[in-house]
């Protein structure tokens, strides 16, 4: 059940999750099996890795390249679907956390926690990585050690929309933590609530969430607009 108090903070699709350690990474090199990939989502209270209910797209990496990407679709905390390969790692059980980013190495989170008396551990690997990211997987683990120390607090944002209006609707999508622009905004909430929108009406709406407040324009003023939801980690924002 989730804490209606909770607040997603981030989220990172298409992450592979493993046992720590080089062994591990030769062994998926080899096609030895032991990892899955997911959606890996970080609130104030805790670190969930979610591999049910998994989605796949061919990303194109270059003029005859392809790769396959799997993930969990993480629209709000409420969505998640959890199986046996999935993780739920209270933030307060966290014992040791770490990122790496080498050049030529993919971006790594190494975490370690108790689980009813268990010692566990686990490294979570980003696939998407680009040189137009600010923030990569290795970056939680700052953020993860403020939060659990209680020296990073989240930032209240401004009262969200009536939920069953325009505005709410397109919050509601952008709740995934992720940057779309406006043909996906309108796409996607035309196929979660089965309406039929005018694009004018969903720019409109954007212009007016951003200066709310709730969600932020990251394209210059001569692209078309890109839109992501406003981090409740304020100057501390993990979004990509």
């Amino acid at each position: 059940m989730v804490d209606p108090g909770e607040v997603m903070l981030a989220q990172e699709e298409g992450v592979i999750r493993r046992g720590p350690g080089a062994g591990k990474e030769i062994e998926a090199a080899f096609g030895m099996g032991g990892e899955t990939e997911g959606t890996l989502v970080l609130t104030d209270k805790r670190l969930v890795y979610v591999h049910g209910g998994e989605k796949e797209v061919d990303l194109d990496i270059g003029a005859f390249s392809k790769k396959r990407l799997f993930f969990a679709d993480v629209e709000d905390l409420g969505s998640m679907v959890m199986d046996s390969s999935s993780l739920d790692i209270p933030l307060a059980n966290v014992t040791n956390v770490s990122g790496r980013k080498e050049p030529g190495i993919a971006p790594k989170l190494q975490v370690k926690w108790t689980d009813h008396g268990m010692v566990r551990t686990a490294e979570f690997v980003q696939q998407l990585t680009g040189s137009s990211r600010r923030k990569n997987l290795n970056d939680w683990a700052a953020v993860m050690t403020k939060l659990k120390a209680g020296k990073l607090k989240v930032v209240p944002l401004p009262a969200a929309p009536d939920p069953d209006s325009l505005q709410g609707r397109i919050l509601a999508v952008l709740g995934d933590q992720q940057e779309k622009g406006l043909f996906t905004i309108e796409s996607e909430v035309e196929s979660r609530y089965k309406v039929k929108l005018d694009p004018d009406d969903v720019e409109e709406a954007c212009k007016k969430l951003a200066a709310s407040g709730l969600i932020k324009n990251l394209s210059s003023p001569k692209d078309d607009p890109f839109y992501r939801k406003v981090s409740p980690l304020g100057e501390d924002d993990l979004g990509a």
